[in-house]
């Protein structure tokens, strides 16, 4: 017969595993779609923090020990060791700015507890759980660097128990094991030191099955590094915020857009000569998908063979002035989209001049923001991100190099 160990059990609300599981193979289905036209990126990441467990150790007592002599009232005391340090690493495929998939294996520790009992004897007993995960991973963009994450997926998990009874305790099983699977859920944030290094600090709670019959959870408090890597020039160009844009290109050159002032008209003599006029000698147009990575501010190796030639066709020209104009679309948060033309505007007029050679006193950057769309209202409609949309805006998402002279 079973000692009854009276004590308060915990009520667990049932999270609804089907309709989770096949929500996130929903998002996972979309996902992929559109990672066909947009390319993505794979990141690889580790992280490392505290484990805390919540399982009923006394309803596991109960079903895994007996008394000698049986029945009669229970007494007892309990000590726990709740908590414990654990570990992961992952591998995840970002399939754009907002969505990803990760893959995981982790170590959640070890957690133990003793039982003492009347008629005289001990119970001790000591839990470990282990596994691999799939999640699907939101990111919501806060700042230029500074994401919100939300996760929520499966973990297929093996738990292990040992169980030491003496005295008038019995233990009926003293090493169940069990794999199962059950639910995850987790949030944190991140942030993004460069393109190829970030940093994260995240909660997740672990549902798990107590290898005897009940089911517990284990929440993990971790700090971890991630490292993205396969960033390519994409077969679709990207807006600011990582979706597809427009079709595919067959390599990755880039093609400035030039448009050259008109023409002087000729010069009628006069009785005293003009003041010289300030003109635009010419701008140049260069599309934000052949420059940066999306949502990014450092220069791509093509963009720089782009600057490179502009910087030499202005070999021995006069000129006065260069203004470097970055632009975005309208999608995306006001206060984002200034902040990201104006870090690219930087770049572009840093790399002029620490490049390029041109004179620091002579070239000024400026950022616009979603302020100045060369595309119309009527001719982009809508509000939602669809891939219509985006590739329609595709020319408001550029940076302008404008030189300015006299003649």
């Amino acid at each position: 017969m079973s000692p009854t160990l009276q004590g308060s059990t915990p009520s667990r609300r049932k999270l609804p595993f089907k309709l989770l599981t096949t929500a996130a193979l929903g998002c996972l289905l979309m996902a992929t779609a559109q990672a066909q036209m947009d390319g993505g990126y794979w990141t690889f990441g580790l992280g490392a923090g505290q484990t805390r467990s919540q399982f009923d150790e006394l309803s596991m007592g109960n079903r895994n020990s007996t008394t000698v002599p049986p029945g009669g009232p229970i007494s007892y005391s309990i000590a726990t060791d709740r908590r414990d340090a654990g570990g992961k690493v992952f591998l995840g495929r970002q399939f754009n700015r907002y969505v990803g998939m990760e893959l995981g294996t982790f170590n959640l520790g070890k957690f133990g507890w003793q039982t003492t009992t009347t008629p005289a004897g001990r119970l001790t007993g000591e839990i470990r759980a282990q596994g691999v995960n799939l999640d699907l991973v939101g990111t919501l963009p806060l700042t230029t660097n500074l994401s919100a994450l939300a996760r929520a997926g499966a973990v297929y998990a093996r738990t292990r128990s040992q169980y030491t009874g003496t005295g008038a305790v019995t233990v009926l099983n003293s090493s169940p094991s069990q794999r199962k699977a059950e639910p995850k859920l987790g949030l944190g944030l991140q942030y993004a030191f460069s393109d190829h290094f970030q940093m994260r600090a995240e909660a997740e709670e672990y549902r798990i099955a107590d290898a005897v019959g009940s089911r517990g959870k284990v929440r993990m408090y971790s700090v971890g590094l991630v490292f993205p890597f396969g960033r390519t020039v994409q077969s679709a160009p990207r807006s600011a915020y990582g979706a597809p844009a427009v079709a595919p290109s067959p390599s990755p050159r880039v093609e400035p857009m030039v448009m050259m002032a008109p023409a002087p008209a000729p010069m009628v003599a006069q009785a005293a000569p003009a003041a010289p006029m300030v003109v635009p000698l010419r701008r140049v147009h260069y599309a934000a998908e052949s420059m940066f990575e999306f949502a990014a501010s450092a220069v791509r190796p093509e963009g720089k063979l782009a600057l490179d030639k502009f910087s030499s066709e202005l070999a021995g020209t006069q000129y006065s002035s260069i203004t470097v104009e970055g632009h975005t679309d309208r999608l995306g948060g006001t206060e984002f989209n200034q902040k990201l033309s104006e870090q690219r505007a930087d770049a572009v007029r840093d790399y002029l001049v620490q490049v390029g050679g041109l004179a620091a006193g002579k070239v000024t950057a400026v950022g616009m923001g979603e302020g100045k769309p060369l595309t119309k209202a009527e001719d982009c409609k809508g509000t939602a991100q669809t891939a219509k949309l985006i590739a329609c805006l595709q020319p408001d998402r550029r940076v302008e190099v404008e030189v300015s002279g006299t003649r």
